[in-house]
């Protein structure tokens, strides 16, 4: 349909942590089929290059980068790179994220600074740079993948990472209101309970829900979501599809929870 035709959009977070898709990988290839020009960025050198590997066997533009985008020389590098390679950034999408397990007694001071540090941080390095260049091309989208943990409890402890994402969520509002003037749109999206190689690979998570047992902690995780099953990162991708299209032109400042309607259940 072509709805980001002409558009330069970066993902940062567009690697996968193991095979699958992650909801940073689906979005560069979504953003990709739908005639953006994709700056993929990941820590992980060779998950960065699959990801553009995939956009490029379907007839997509893209290149990779890598950085930790905790790190503000890193994300200036990475901005710098994406503006040389396409001369423009159109669409921000903030998609990194880590989860530490443990209450504010349990979680140590080392986890917890790691955790915002990551999460985000770096979504606030990005904004920093990226804002002033959509200023000066007359706006942008930038999206800020949330999540449902930063609006209620779910059940898991893991207090710093519903910490960073409630904060991020008013970064969201705050650089909304600010930046609405410039036509910079600012948005988050609020991913429920996802079944995602992130999730997969968290021991800390499976170790909550069910002892260790991935199956059984995707059966628990399914029971808990009205719809009955979990999300997959297509959901999100689609999600943030719209928010970084022209659909949403008018859309800014506000926290779309995609989920299968688990924040509704009392």
């Amino acid at each position: 349909m072509d709805r980001l035709k002409g558009k330069v959009a970066m993902v940062v977070g567009a690697g996968s942590i193991g095979p699958g898709w992650g909801n940073g990988k689906a979005t560069a290839v979504t953003f990709a089929r739908e005639g953006a020009r994709v700056f993929c960025v990941d820590r992980n050198a060779a998950a960065a290059e699959e990801t553009v590997g995939l956009i490029r066997g379907e007839g997509g533009q893209a290149v990779a980068f890598t950085a930790d985008v905790s790190k503000a020389s890193e994300v200036e590098a990475m901005v710098a790179a994406c503006l040389k390679t396409f001369g423009r950034i159109d669409v921000l999408d903030n998609n990194v994220g880590i989860a530490e397990m443990g209450s504010v007694v349990e979680v140590t001071e080392a986890e917890w600074d790691r955790v915002f540090a990551v999460n985000l941080k770096s979504a606030y390095l990005a904004m920093k740079h990226v804002i002033p260049i959509m200023v000066k091309q007359g706006g942008g989208s930038i999206i800020n993948i949330s999540s449902i943990a930063s609006i209620r409890h779910v059940g898991i402890s893991y207090v710093s990472y519903g910490t960073s994402k409630a904060a991020m969520n008013q970064m969201t509002r705050t650089t909304a209101v600010e930046f609405a003037a410039d036509y910079v749109r600012v948005n988050a999206i609020l991913p429920g309970l996802m079944k995602t190689p992130m999730v997969e690979h968290s021991a800390g998570l499976a170790a909550s829900y069910a002892n260790g047992d991935v199956e059984a902690m995707w059966r628990a995780r399914d029971s808990q979501v009205p719809m009955g099953h979990m999300g997959t990162a297509w959901d999100v991708a689609n999600a943030a599809l719209f928010l970084a299209s022209d659909e949403a032109k008018y859309i800014t400042g506000i926290e779309l929870v995609v989920d299968g309607g688990l924040t509704c259940r009392a």
